[in-house]
């Protein structure tokens, strides 16, 4: 019984911590949307894009760890990244630059 829960107070800072860094985010981009999604073994990855179009992600144990973290913060979840949502994303020079050096082999 222990085990169980020093497990859910662990999952819970986890959480805790995730949804404080999910708002900072926010405020510091006037607001933020996000999607989860399970990257296997690894956990899962919680993608945030702002209302200023700056984005960044994080990355959870679980996708249940995940979800919870967007919850607690209050943000809009999307089940996918596409459309509307993915318009939203502005990318700079480093980005582009980043994705052409990808395209040939750099």
């Amino acid at each position: 019984m222990a085990d169980t829960q020093q497990v859910d107070a662990r999952a819970e800072r986890k959480v805790s911590r995730l949804a404080h860094r999910i708002t900072a985010f926010a405020k510091a981009h006037g607001g933020a949307e996000g999607q989860v999604a399970h990257v296997g073994e690894r956990g899962a990855r919680i993608v945030l894009v702002g209302e200023d179009g700056g984005w960044g992600d994080l990355v959870a144990p679980s996708t249940e760890i995940a979800r919870q973290a967007v919850e607690k913060a209050g943000i809009t979840v999307h089940e996918s990244f596409d459309g509307e949502f993915a318009a939203k994303v502005r990318t700079g020079a480093y980005e582009w630059k980043r994705m052409a050096g990808i395209q040939v082999g750099g």
